[in-house]
């Protein structure tokens, strides 16, 4: 199973060119840690996600964070894409932009067909987003615009926000969507476990089997894209972010950044900053 993690940002633009008529089928499903929105523009592709899709030119598979999935078959097929951290995402804001991907969640069908007259449209924010992220001196609030400009088009060519669930959530779809909404306090695995209504050895291992990753994991890398987050467009000080993103002992934080990292906080944000800092020549 595929872990990626959006690092340093936590909205990327991702595309992918599959060359031939015919490409080999991934052995094991993969599975993110971030929301993944693949449009495809090209080609044709068979996937394995809750099921078999054939997706086509105009197709949107929205895959959330924890679903495992995979390419059975593959021709001439181009997908362009935006993969994001949901935990640093503000849900009084974005709540409704991603209603369609807690119907995913839900058991709904994880494929979306644009309307033929906004395609290009679409395909138009994507064209910006990946300009904007190539720029010397990018700033998150235009990727952040971007996304919820896409979102806006799931929302609509997906039927709107207060479509019905299509079905109780698996156990594991429940544990990931407490995580996401919690782990930026303080969340545990007992707590998890008495949200979903099970044990914790239940939860744990269902969560494991599941995506590869223990729930402690997912709580750890929910908090530590906030905190990478943070430390790129913010100035907050570090034990500020500690705390903001679930962690009352800043010396904790770090220590645990560094083992994920690296290096510490500090020394991750200037590293960054330089990298993303305009050429004076």
């Amino acid at each position: 199973m595929s872990h990626d993690e959006l690092d340093p940002t936590p909205i990327r633009f991702m595309r992918h060119v599959c060359h031939g008529e015919h490409a080999r089928p991934m052995q094991s499903p993969a599975v993110h840690t971030y929301v993944a929105l693949a449009l495809h523009v090209g080609g044709r592709m068979r996937v394995e996600h809750r099921g078999e899709f054939e997706l086509r030119a105009g197709h949107l598979h929205l895959i959330p964070a924890g679903d495992a999935h995979r390419v059975l078959s593959a021709s001439h097929a181009e997908v362009w894409g935006i993969g994001f951290c949901r935990t640093c995402l503000d849900p009084a804001r974005y709540g409704d932009l991603l209603a369609p991907l807690d119907r995913v969640r839900n058991g709904a069908s994880p494929v979306v067909e644009l309307p033929a007259a906004r395609q290009e449209y679409v395909l138009d924010l994507l064209r910006e987003l990946e300009r904007e992220q190539k720029a010397a001196g990018a700033l998150p609030v235009v990727s952040e615009s971007l996304l919820a400009l896409v979102l806006a088009e799931v929302v609509r060519a997906s039927g709107g926000v207060r479509a019905a669930p299509a079905q109780r959530p698996s156990i594991v779809a429940e544990a990931l969507a407490v995580i996401e909404a919690r782990c930026l306090g303080p969340l545990s695995l007992k707590e998890v476990a008495e949200a979903v209504r099970r044990t914790p050895a239940h939860v744990t291992t269902a969560v494991k089997q599941a995506t590869g990753r223990t729930v402690v994991a997912w709580i750890v890398e929910g908090r530590l894209a906030e905190a990478r987050r943070r430390l790129l467009a913010t100035d907050e000080y570090v034990d500020v972010i500690a705390e903001r993103v679930g962690y009352a002992d800043p010396s904790h934080f770090v220590r645990l950044f560094r083992r994920h990292h690296g290096v510490t906080p500090a020394a991750w944000r200037a590293q960054h900053r330089r990298a993303q800092r305009p050429d004076p020549g």
